[in-house]
């Protein structure tokens, strides 16, 4: 990455963090539930936004530059594979196989479509 970047990297990953703190926590108060919605929510939504920037500079309709500050500062801050794993590990250590399973399974199959469509979209923009 070039150093010009670094700083915008920090700004915009330090907005990625606090976002996902905010949203974590709206989600968790509101809606409490053994699955964990709030990390399962915010990182469909990362896997999209970062699809969607990723089609955007593939298909030359946004800058080369949004996929390095924007996807690393960001999306990198905004999801969160080790609170996705940390919870999962939590489910199944508490015998909630079925929704370790759900949470697992469907950050996965959810995940990549939201990248695909994320994708797909910035190809068509």
């Amino acid at each position: 990455m070039p150093f010009p970047y670094v700083v915008p990297v920090l700004i915009f990953g330090a907005g990625g963090a606090v976002s996902r703190y905010l949203l974590d926590g709206f989600i968790g108060s509101r809606f409490p539930a053994v699955l964990p919605r709030g990390t399962f929510l915010i990182n469909v939504t990362g896997s999209l936004l970062l699809g969607l920037l990723t089609g955007l500079v593939l298909w030359g309709h946004g800058p080369a530059w949004s996929t390095d500050v924007l996807g690393t500062g960001f999306c990198g801050a905004y999801t969160t594979f080790s609170t996705f794993t940390f919870e999962s590990m939590r489910l199944i250590e508490d015998g909630h196989y079925r929704q370790a399973v759900l949470n697992i399974g469907g950050s996965l199959v959810l995940g990549l479509g939201a990248a695909a469509a994320g994708l797909a979209v910035g190809a068509w923009l």
